[in-house]
C-alpha cells in the first residue's frame, strides 16, 4: 500500500499538469484563431498519439519495469514544456508550435498512462481494485478539471508562458515521487514474454478479440470517445466568447470544467456503492445512457444556469462508469498480458478521437455546431445499444463472470 500511496500522489500531480494543458491549449488556440477546423486540431493533436503509439506502449509495459517508463515519460514532458515556456516568454508561440507541443506531450502521456493502469494492480490486492481506481479517478478529476481548469483560464489571460512552465514543474515532481515506490514493477514473465515486440502485440489483439464482452466494450468505448472528441473539440466555440451561444468568458469555461470535475469526484467515490446497489451491468448501461442524453442540454437550453449543473451530472455519470470499466479490465485480463491488452483496448477506444475531433471541426464549419452535437449524441447511443445487446441476460450478473482464455498462444 506504500507503493500505491506514491503512485496516487504522482498521479495527482501529473493530472494537475494534464488539466492545465487540456484546458489551456484550446483556450490559447481560440485566442489565435476562431476557425472551428483549426481549433479542433488541438484536440486531434492531443489524441493522435493513442492511435500511433498505444500498441507499442503496451508491449513495452509488459517487457520492462512499468515505473521506469512512467519516470522517463514525465522527464520527457518536462523538457518539451520547458522549451514551450521559453518560446512563449519570447513571443514566438503560434498555433503550429502549440500543436507540436500538445502532440509531443501527448506521446509521453500514452506511455505514462498505459504503464500506470498496468502497474496499479501490482500495488493493491485484487479485492481493493475498484476502491483504488476510484481514488485514482478522484485524483485525476480534481487535477484535470477541479484545479487545472480554472488555473488554465487564469494563466491564458495573464501569463501564457506559465501555461507550459507550471505543468513542467508538476511533471518533474510526479516523476520524483515514483522513485519512492519500493521493488520492481515488471510484468510476470513466461514463454510469451520472450517473444518479439510484434508477436506480443499480435497476441494481445487476439486475446482481446477472443472475448466477446471485452471486444464489444472496446468498440463501444471507441464510438463514445469518437463522438465525445467531436463534441468537445468545438464546444469551446459554443460556450466561450461574445458571439457564442452561451457567451461565457474563458474563466467561465474553466468553471464549467470545474463543475464537471466536482461531479466526477462524487461519481468516482460512489461508483462502488452504485455497483452494489444496481449491479455492474445496469450501472454500465444506465450511466452511459444518462451521460449521453445530458449532452443535449447545452444545445436545447444554451444558458449558463443550465450548463453548470449539467456539467456536474456529466462528471457523476461518466466517472462512475469509468471506474467500473477500468476495474473490470484489470480483473479480466491476465497480469502478464495487462499492458498489451490494455493498450489494444485503448487503441480501439481512443484511436478514433483525433478523427472525431477533426470531423467535428469540419462538420461545424459546414453545417453548424448544433449538427456536431446532435450527431455525437446519436453515435453515442449506438455504442450503448451494442453493450446492452452484448450483456443480454447477463445484465444482472457480474461483468467479470466471463471466463478467461488461459493460453491463446496455443489456439489455432
Amino acid at each position: 500500500m506504500r507503493s500505491f500511496g506514491y503512485l496516487w500522489s504522482s498521479t495527482a500531480l501529473s493530472n494537475l499538469a494534464d488539466g492545465v494543458l487540456k484546458v489551456g491549449a484550446p483556450l490559447l488556440a481560440v485566442s489565435l484563431t476562431r476557425s472551428p477546423t483549426q481549433v479542433s486540431l488541438v484536440g486531434a493533436a492531443a489524441t493522435l498519439p493513442w492511435l500511433l503509439f498505444a500498441l507499442y506502449a503496451g508491449a513495452i509495459a509488459d517487457r520492462v519495469d512499468r515505473r521506469r517508463i512512467m519516470v522517463l515519460a514525465n522527464g520527457f514532458r518536462v523538457v518539451v514544456l520547458a522549451v514551450a515556456a521559453l518560446l512563449g516568454a519570447l513571443g514566438l508561440l503560434n498555433l503550429w508550435t502549440l500543436l507540436a507541443v500538445v502532440l509531443l506531450a501527448s506521446v509521453s502521456e500514452v506511455f505514462a498512462d498505459t504503464s500506470a493502469q498496468s502497474v496499479l494492480p501490482m500495488t493493491v490486492p485484487s479485492a481493493q481494485l475498484t476502491r483504488a481506481n476510484g481514488r485514482v479517478q478522484t485524483a485525476q478529476m480534481i487535477g484535470n478539471e477541479f484545479v487545472g481548469a480554472p488555473v488554465a483560464g487564469v494563466l491564458v489571460a495573464i501569463l501564457p508562458a506559465a501555461l507550459f512552465g507550471g505543468p513542467a514543474l508538476l511533471y518533474g515532481a510526479a516523476g520524483l515521487l515514483l522513485l519512492g515506490m519500493r521493488g520492481t514493477f515488471k510484468a510476470p514473465q513466461d514463454a510469451r514474454g520472450r517473444r518479439s515486440l510484434l508477436a506480443g502485440i499480435v497476441e494481445a489483439q487476439r486475446y482481446l478479440w477472443s472475448q466477446r464482452f471485452l471486444r464489444t466494450l472496446a468498440v463501444s468505448a471507441g464510438l463514445l470517445n469518437f463522438s465525445s472528441a467531436a463534441y468537445f473539440a468545438v464546444m469551446v466555440l459554443w460556450v466561450v466568447g461574445p458571439d457564442s451561444a452561451i457567451g461565457l468568458e474563458p474563466s467561465g469555461y474553466g468553471l464549467m470544467l470545474t463543475a464537471f470535475a466536482a461531479g466526477a469526484v462524487v461519481g468516482s467515490l460512489v461508483s462502488d456503492r452504485a455497483i452494489r446497489l444496481f449491479g455492474e451491468g445496469r450501472t454500465l448501461v444506465g450511466g452511459w445512457t444518462a451521460n449521453n442524453l445530458l449532452l443535449l442540454v447545452p444545445v436545447l437550453v444554451p444558458t449558463a444556469w443550465a450548463l453548470y449543473p449539467t456539467a456536474v451530472l456529466w462528471g457523476v455519470t461518466g466517472a462512475a462508469v469509468n471506474v467500473l470499466v477500468v476495474s473490470t479490465r484489470q480483473r479480466l485480463i491476465p497480469a502478464e498480458l495487462l499492458g498489451r491488452v490494455n493498450s489494444a483496448y485503448r487503441l480501439i477506444g481512443m484511436g478514433g478521437m483525433p478523427l472525431g475531433a477533426a470531423l467535428g471541426g469540419v462538420l461545424g464549419e459546414l453545417a453548424g455546431l448544433p449538427a456536431v452535437f446532435l450527431s455525437a449524441v446519436g453515435v453515442s447511443m449506438v455504442a450503448v445499444a451494442l453493450v446492452w445487446r452484448a450483456l443480454g441476460d447477463r445484465i444482472s450478473t457480474p461483468l467479470t463472470s466471463e471466463p478467461k482464455i488461459p493460453d491463446i498462444s496455443r489456439s489455432r
